[in-house]
């Protein structure tokens, strides 16, 4: 007979109601019973989230895979400091607007246990100080949306790939398409050199041009959204970043 059998017949039996007992999270069955309640609380609440949203915030095992494009490697510099430049950036992007993704990145970056601050100049201050210069430049970016430049020390950004993004979509949020490519070509700076196959990381492209896909718990969801990408490093972004930098004793894995 179980406990609440029991009580139920001692009820019947004599009328009388037991006064409630109050239990104390000392109680070791009460304890384990609470832990083990928090965490199916907890699982349940992930499972109800997007695949998507999942994706970002979990790195499965096997699931830090890349095209093979390249070598990560440390960072450029430790602290990473970031000249942003405003100059030749599009009318419709407002200084503060594009200062503060370039601080989001750089933040977010900083998840893997590197330094970084941003600052608002010129590219003579930029230079003379060392820093990774963030600039509009339709030569650095090479016509593309962006482009990072190890070697030059520079993020540039293209203005002629966000006017054609305004001219086919102009009611498009080009703020979304502005902090993924910044993310993403601020993880190369902090040594992310390889891109991901995993289509949600930042750091991803699609496909490799010879019908290869890039890899996602759920393929139908694919569909679902415009961008599939995350505008921000995901928690595979931010575990290959801690293994690049040796930030923590995951880098000693192969």
């Amino acid at each position: 007979m179980s406990v609440f059998q029991a009580e139920t017949s001692r009820i019947r039996a004599t009328g009388h109601i037991r006064p409630p007992v109050f239990l104390t999270t000392s109680q070791p069955a009460l304890r384990t019973f609470l832990t083990s309640l928090l965490i199916a609380t907890a699982q349940l609440a992930f499972a109800l989230e997007p695949v998507r949203d999942q994706e970002i915030a979990q790195c499965l095992p096997g699931e830090m895979v890349t095209w093979g494009d390249g070598q990560d490697r440390p960072a450029i510099s430790s602290p990473m400091v970031f000249v942003y430049d405003h100059a030749m950036a599009p009318a419709w992007f407002a200084e503060s607007l594009v200062l503060s993704t370039v601080e989001k990145a750089a933040q977010a970056w900083s998840g893997c246990g590197v330094a970084s601050r941003v600052l608002r100049g010129t590219a003579e201050a930029g230079w003379s100080q060392g820093a990774i210069l963030v600039r509009w430049s339709e030569k650095g970016s090479a016509s593309n949306f962006g482009l990072a430049n190890l070697t030059q020390r520079t993020l540039s950004l293209g203005p002629a790939a966000f006017q054609m993004l305004k001219q086919h979509n102009p009611s498009y949020d080009a703020r979304q398409t502005l902090q993924m490519v910044i993310s993403h070509e601020m993880g190369h700076l902090f040594g992310l050199m390889a891109h991901s196959r995993r289509c949600v990381d930042v750091t991803s492209y699609y496909d490799n041009g010879r019908g290869e896909k890039c890899q996602m718990r759920d393929v139908s969801q694919r569909s679902a959204f415009t961008e599939y990408r995350a505008v921000l490093p995901t928690a595979c972004d931010l575990q290959r970043c801690r293994i690049a930098n040796a930030t923590d004793s995951a880098s000693t894995r192969p």
